[in-house]
């Protein structure tokens, strides 16, 4: 381990050194690439430098317990005794820095939200969950565009997809695919009964051009005219896209724009990152036969959380988590829980890395 951090820490030191050079910082690309190779190891060369700084100093301090002096004695023992455990710390750190990293973790992402079984309490869940979303986004300065929306008559949502742009989106939003159940009195129960529902949630890592190549032959496009809630036009032109991917007969829809070629540009990037992610499910599952290392199976199917308003409470099933604050994660104080479903993938993939060494 500690001969795979002297070299990351002298490959930090030789970016550091690339950066300063007048040629790279006249060529953008380079400066850029260059920038985020160097950004990408600080953590973990920063860590490694303060595990060598407390390994010096509990060397030294050990040194000091030969001492005759029996003030100096016990100075030397309170801070072996503080360091070790320090030292510890460190250590279980750099081996979660040291893990494989997702390749996705950096990219953008695609959010779909969809109402599922509880009809209009259902669509009303799925509009407050994307906006316990954007209030996440809001936090994270990430930027939020809405592709495609349909909205139900009661003023829910039976479909929103938005893309999510910003500093390591998916990394932070990877573990919200799946079904997310609400148990709640709804505003039109009279007799005070407890109802639930659920929604599906699909967080889709954007996909470049170079992820996920595209034959235009494969490509069926059909345009119409687009439509808002309950039938009634939203403009006379023929502006609407669909497109179906023939090969594997997936179908996207985006009407938002008055532009066709906007609506188009909209729909490609959900279809890319739909293909995507089937060939990443493909991948995964090759994985997952070998290792299980994963938050639950990220099936989309796959029950998630439970968000019970009467009891104010939130359940991740996955990790066995329970919050009695459903209030403020409402409000996008979601973190805790993102926090504690990478801690528990982290520990899952140690214990598979270990076992895998073993």
């Amino acid at each position: 381990m500690f001969d795979r951090l002297e070299q990351l820490e002298a490959r930090f030191q030789e970016l550091g050194d690339q950066l300063a050079q007048p040629e790279i910082q006249q060529d953008r690309e380079a400066y850029q690439k260059t920038a985020k190779q160097h950004r990408d190891l600080e953590e973990t060369v920063e860590t490694y430098r303060s595990w060598k700084q407390t390994q010096q100093a509990l060397e030294e301090a050990r040194l000091m317990l030969a001492e005759t002096d029996p003030d100096l004695r016990a100075m030397a023992e309170e801070e072996v005794a503080s360091l070790e455990p320090r030292l510890a710390q460190i250590e279980s750190a750099l081996k979660v820095l040291l893990l494989p990293k997702d390749p996705n973790d950096d990219k953008n992402v695609i959010l779909e939200i969809r109402a599922g079984t509880g009809g209009d309490e259902a669509s009303l869940f799925a509009a407050e969950i994307f906006r316990m979303y954007l209030r996440v986004a809001e936090q994270h300065r990430w930027k939020v565009e809405i592709l495609s929306s349909s909205e139900s008559a009661v003023g829910g949502m039976k479909e929103i997809i938005a893309l999510i742009e910003g500093e390591r989106v998916y990394s932070q939003m990877k573990y919200e695919s799946g079904v997310h159940r609400v148990q709640r009195v709804p505003a039109t129960e009279t007799q005070g009964r407890v109802h639930t529902s659920a929604i599906t949630v699909a967080v889709l890592p954007e996909a470049e051009e170079v992820d996920v190549k595209i034959e235009a032959k494969d490509l069926r496009v059909d345009t119409f005219c687009s439509s808002g809630p309950g039938g009634q036009s939203v403009n006379t032109t023929y502006s609407a896209v669909r497109i179906t991917h023939l090969p594997t007969n997936t179908v996207v829809s985006c009407q938002d724009e008055k532009s066709q070629i906007k609506n188009r540009e909209k729909a490609m990037r959900v279809l890319r990152s739909r293909l995507y992610e089937v060939e990443m499910e493909r991948q995964h599952a090759e994985l997952a036969r070998e290792r299980k290392q994963q938050v639950g199976t990220g099936d989309r199917s796959e029950k998630i959380r439970t968000y019970n308003f009467p009891q104010n409470r939130l359940t991740d099933h996955r990790i066995g988590l329970t919050l009695h604050q459903l209030d403020l994660i409402m409000q996008g104080r979601l973190q805790p829980v993102i926090d504690a479903l990478i801690a528990h993938a982290q520990a899952e993939q140690l214990k598979a890395d270990t076992a895998h060494a073993a």
